[in-house]
């Protein structure tokens, strides 16, 4: 589960929102000054990794006395601006670090880059992003529960008997080609470019990424992965939630 959000704009707390009464988010969160010395904290933390290329950017981060963990990301848009989410040991990065991606994207949306350069310091400026973060992180959570339940549905239906898997093929086989299967992937903007890896789980997954082109249609990087259509429709529908692509 996520705890908390926070937006960090040079090195000073741009947005803050808790959803958990956890006694960890409230030593951290709940006082301004803390929250002020958070933030500078976090954002010298980047700003040092920036300085060793070979360490790359940090993304995860752990603290001895809590029970929660941090994840980080920086905006694309805007470099110095840091989205941080505090996290459980239930919630996994990846999932965390897609759920950081797609309320960047949307907080680039809603407000402009004047907006954000024209900042006066108050942390309530950017108040009303708050009903969209609370949103997205419901929508993360019931996006977890659906991927839960089709791994329990996927492991009741492997007890099937050979009988009813070839009648169900035979069943399939007869229908007509969905037209879905005609949809063309298409990159959103600078999407192409970022690391599938950071947000998304399993080989399958990264393979139908690098397929993607904005010419093949589902059905052809279906042939070309020698995989079931339906399998890629999905994916292709995942990265359509986080935004990275759009089905033309």
């Amino acid at each position: 589960m996520i705890y908390d959000v926070l937006i960090i704009k040079d090195g000073l707390p741009l947005l803050s929102k808790s959803f958990s009464n956890s006694s960890n988010a409230k030593n951290m969160f709940s006082e301004l000054d803390n929250l002020i010395m958070v933030s500078g904290f976090f954002s010298a933390l980047n700003s040092f990794s920036d300085s060793f290329d070979s360490l790359g950017c940090i993304s995860e981060l752990k603290m001895e006395n809590s029970n929660l963990k941090l994840s980080f990301l920086r905006g694309s848009h805007v470099p110095e601006i840091i989205f941080l989410a505090t996290f459980d040991k239930d919630s996994d990065l990846k999932s965390v670090q897609r759920f950081l991606n797609k309320i960047s994207g949307l907080f680039f949306e809603k407000f402009d880059i004047n907006q954000i350069s024209n900042w006066n310091g108050k942390l309530d400026s950017f108040k009303s992003f708050e009903n969209i973060i609370e949103k997205s992180i419901n929508e993360n959570e019931t996006e977890k529960q659906t991927q839960h339940d089709t791994k329990v549905f996927d492991w009741l239906t492997s007890f099937e008997t050979d009988d009813s898997v070839i009648i169900e093929k035979d069943v399939e086989a007869n229908k007509s080609v969905p037209e879905y299967y005609s949809s063309i992937p298409i990159f959103v903007g600078s999407a192409s470019h970022i690391n599938p890896k950071n947000y998304l789980v399993g080989e399958i997954s990264y393979k139908v990424f690098e397929k993607i082109d904005g010419t093949k249609n589902i059905n052809q990087i279906t042939k070309e992965l020698s995989m079931e259509q339906i399998k890629v429709y999905n994916i292709c529908k995942n990265l359509v939630k986080l935004g990275f692509i759009s089905l033309n």
